[in-house]
This record gives structure tokens, sequence and C-alpha cells, in this order.
């Protein structure tokens, strides 16, 4: 037996235990509330033996529905379609009561009336819950997917597809070219490993410019040009607003900026389609697509995928259970992480493992799927990014065993599409990229114990809070203010604050990079500016063990 029959018949087997641990959970919960049906003796019986009770006679309900059902429903063929319709339900509750005369001791029984409720009761939840199993399983899904690729192709022309090969361009977020090549050495992403060994793919590193993040790679793939984006959040001082990559009326903003400086719609102006993305390329077909997520009115189709994944209930039924899954995953590995007492690490608690769920689970499931309706529809160029690494690198740290089961499962997320590439009225070129890496490393908060925009305040001789001043690092940034200005400085520095009113600076962490802006000045400040208003800040910052260099 390979492999894949191994693992087929171990996802049977499990499905199967689920099954029947959920039918005797659902028989004991019955024999509770109905009074005419028992799991004991008229003497009574202990909690483990009420169990058993329930367990023999789940399972031997499930065996007998599966095995003598599908006989009863082949003699029953000739019956009226009412009558059996009827009659289901009085053999359903039949089969339930000779399931319990097979209980050893004669523990289990139940009037017929009442059997007739309790075999509909428990046929409908072994039924629900086989359901949710299955659709979990990758090869299930699969199969539905290429059912429905064979009736979009009926109901459609009955030529060929274009013969020039599409492209599906599959963003694996967050995802550095070291931490790619190591996951495949150790089998983490099989598939990918597959894809090399046999030639059809090569992995390529490239670089970022100082903004390595999200917005500024994927403006520059999806739209040829990333000017004037220094970073992930930044200040304006022409708009007087704080610009974030991942807001939806910023998103707006760059791609119109980006499209101006080009003069071009985009990568996939072409019968293209954009999933998941911080920006459309120019598509048409866009789902959860943030610079388009700010617009009103009909044309916003931002939030198309979502409702066109979860009107199928099955889809529904699968992404659920996963996402509960996740969440229960999460907190037990933020709890691990707090007990081991693991460094770097970063704040885990509150909304973040329904965040992560939604990341790792829903919006792979919601993406994944609209990529697979596009290549089924056979347009030309898809471009889709899946954030689920990059949300728990963030977190977990980008090589942590929890970063690690993600691409995993986002390596069973590329062998589907590969899958269903097979299906597809085109044939498809499967491109897998990267819009930036990650390196581990502590916050500058949590590293010096104070932030970025404390030790900014001190260097210009403004109140930082109490606990700030209390730090290594905010006892240097003082010491750094008296020597530059060669004479005491009181505690929080109010005495040097200038005659004059002037607005405070504007210090925004970015990743690897910050930025500091002085709002009320309308232009970019030189060195010798900076050096006349604030006269310790540049050496301030120069001298700090946790900033490698200065760019003024």
């Amino acid at each position: 037996m390979g492999e894949g029959r191994w693992r087929r018949f171990a996802g049977t087997c499990w499905r199967s235990i689920a099954v029947w641990a959920v039918s005797t959970v659902t028989m004991l919960v019955l024999a509770g509330i109905l009074p005419d049906f028992q799991l004991q003796s008229d003497s009574g019986d202990s909690a483990t033996r009420i169990a058993i009770t329930a367990a023999l006679g789940a399972g031997a309900f499930g065996i007998l529905s599966a095995l003598v059902w599908p006989l009863l429903v082949r003699a029953l063929l000739l019956v009226p379609a009412l009558v059996l319709g009827l009659a289901v339900f009085f053999l359903n509750g039949g089969l339930l009561i000779f399931a319990l005369a097979l209980v050893p001791d004669g523990r289990g029984e139940a009037n017929p009336e009442t059997a007739v409720v309790v075999a509909a009761v428990m046929s409908a939840v072994a039924s629900a819950t086989g359901g949710a199993l299955a659709v979990r399983d990758d090869d299930a899904y699969r199969r539905r997917l290429y059912r429905l690729a064979d009736r979009r192709r009926r109901r459609g022309s009955a030529g060929a597809g274009p013969s020039t090969p599409g492209t599906v361009f599959l963003q694996l977020d967050g995802v550095g070219h070291d931490v790619l090549r190591d996951a495949v050495d150790r089998g983490v992403m099989p598939t990918v490993g597959a894809w090399l060994g046999a030639g059809t793919h090569r992995l390529t590193p490239w670089r970022t410019d100082w903004s390595s993040q999200t917005g500024a790679s994927q403006l520059g793939i999806l739209h040829g040009s990333n000017y004037d984006v220094p970073a992930f959040r930044w200040y304006e001082k022409d708009t007087r607003e704080i610009q974030v990559s991942n807001r939806p009326t910023s998103a707006a903003e760059l791609q119109r900026r980006a499209i101006e400086h080009t003069g071009d719609g985009g990568l996939l102006t072409l019968d293209g389609a954009s999933r998941g993305n911080l920006f459309s390329g120019g598509a048409e077909q866009v789902a959860l697509v943030l610079s388009v997520a700010a617009r009103r009115g009909k044309e916003n189709r931002s939030r198309a995928g979502y409702f066109a994944y979860f009107s199928d209930p099955a889809n529904a039924v699968r992404t659920a259970l996963s996402f509960v899954a996740e969440v229960v995953r999460e907190t037990g590995q933020s709890t691990r992480a707090r007990l081991t007492r693991q460094r770097p690490r970063v704040g885990r608690g509150g909304l973040y493992p329904f965040i992560r769920a939604f990341a790792t689970v829903v919006e792979r499931d919601v993406v994944a799927a609209a990529v697979i309706g596009d290549m089924l529809a056979g347009r030309s160029a898809v471009y889709a990014d899946l954030v689920a690494y990059d949300e728990v690198a963030h977190h977990s740290g980008p090589v942590s065993r929890d970063a690690e089961k993600v691409l995993a499962r986002l390596d069973r997320s590329l062998a589907l599409i590969a899958k269903v590439a097979e299906h597809a009225p085109r044939p498809y070129r499967i491109v897998v990229l990267s819009d930036h890496g990650q390196s581990p490393g502590e916050t500058f908060r949590a590293r010096y114990g104070l932030g970025l925009q404390d030790l900014v305040r001190a260097g210009c001789g403004l109140p930082v809070p109490r606990r700030a001043r209390r730090t290594h690092s905010g006892a240097e940034a003082r010491a750094a203010v008296r020597a530059a200005l060669r004479r005491p400085v009181e505690e929080g520095g109010e005495k040097h604050r200038p005659a004059s009113r002037r607005s405070e600076p504007i210090v925004l962490a970015s990743g690897n990079l910050g930025l500091v802006s002085f709002p009320d000045v309308p232009h970019r400040m030189s060195k010798e500016e900076i050096d006349a208003r604030h006269p310790a800040l540049l050496p301030t910052l120069a001298n700090h063990p946790g900033i490698g260099f200065l760019l003024v």
C-alpha cells in the first residue's frame, strides 16, 4: 500500500472514530433528556458503565446503518416515495432497537416511539459530523472542485481553451529565501521541493530596498513603481497625514500615484485577477483587495470573495472547523512560549488568536478558492497574496516551530492549486514569490526599555514618561543631552524647550526603519538645521547601541 493510500486509510479511520465519539455523546445527552430512553440497569450504573453502554450502542447502530441501510434502500426502490419517506423513520428506529439489544446485560432500552426520535437525531448528527470532517480533507475538496470544473466546461463552449499559458503568481508573504530553502531541505514543503527537484522551477534570491515590507514591494511588482514609498508608515508634510500601507485610503492613494508615475494600469490589466492583495494591479476581477476596499457603491467588489466562498455550505463548515482549531492551536503555542520563557517574545493575547486564525485559515481558504476559480475560468494572469506565514512569523519568530507548521499548510495549498491546474481549460505557469523576508529580534522597546519615540524626545530635551527615564537607555539619553548642551538638564527637560511654540517630532517605526519628522518645518531638514534646533538629538541617536546608522 502506497503512502497516499495509507494517508486516505488513516483519514477514513479518523473520521469513523470521530463520528463514533460524537454519536456516543449524542446518545448520552438524549438518554438524559428523554424519560423513555435509558442506558443503564434498573438498579443504576456508574458514569463509566453508562458511557461504555452508550459507546457500544452508538457503535452497533453505526455499523448496522452502514451495512444494512444500503440493502434496505435497494429492497425498497419500488415503494412509492411518500411511503418510503415515512418508512425511513420507523426502519431507522428499528435498527436502533436492534442495536440496543446487542448491548450486553440489556442495559440499553427504548420504546418504539422514542427509538424513532433517537435514531433520527443520531443519524443527523453523524451525517453532519462525517460531512464536516470530509470537507476538511483536501482530497475530498479537490474532487468537488474537479466536478465543478467539469460542469463549467459542459456549460461553456465546446471548443478547447486558449493554448497560450496563463500565469498564477502566488505570493508567500514574508517568506525569505533562506527560510524557504531550509523548509525545502528539511521536507517541510514537499510540493516546492518536488518542483525544484524536477527542474520545472528554480529558486532565485532578490533584495528589497530600504523599505522591506509588503506595501513597497507589492506596489513595485504589480504597478511597476514604488516611488516615494519610504516605509510601511510615514508622515507626509504636504498633506499633513500619516500614510500607512495597509490602510484602505492609503493603499488607494499609493496605487493612484504609481499609475500616474508609470502611465500604465498594472501587471493584471489584461484579463487578470487580484486576490487578497494590497493593490489591484489593474485587474477587473478583484477580491479582498485593500486599495478598492475604501470605495462605496456597486463597483466595490473587494469583499465579493467572502460571499462567493461562504455561499457553499461545505466551504463554510470546512473553514469554520479549521478556524476554531487554529484559535486553540495559537492559545496552546503562546502558553508554551510563556512557560518556556522564549525570547524574543511579542504579546499574543487579546484578539490576536482570532486575527491569526483569520489570516491563516479564512484568508488562505478564500484566496485559494478564488485562485482556483480563476484558473477554471481560464484567466490569463492571477496574483494572490497568502499572508499566513507573515502573520505568525511576526509574533512567533520567522524560524519558529509555529511558523514552520504554517509553511507546511501553505505547501498543501500550493499542491491543491497545482492539481487543479491539470483540469484548467488552458495551461498555467505557477510562479511562487515573496515580497520580503524577516529577521528575528526583539522590538526596540523590549530590548532597551523605552520606545524610539521616547529616545527622540529625550534627545530633543522634551519630557518622557517616568518609566522610560528610569531605564538605562533613558539615563544615557539624558547624559547625551547634558554633554551636547554643556549644561545640566532638569528632569523632563522642560527648561530647554524653545520659547516659540514648535510642534513635537513625529516618530514612526516601520520594521527595521525609524522615521523622524518635524511637522512644523515644510521641507526636509538638513543636518545643520537639526543641530541648530536640537543639538543633542543626532548624537543621542548615533551613540545608541540599538541604532545602526542615521540618514539625514
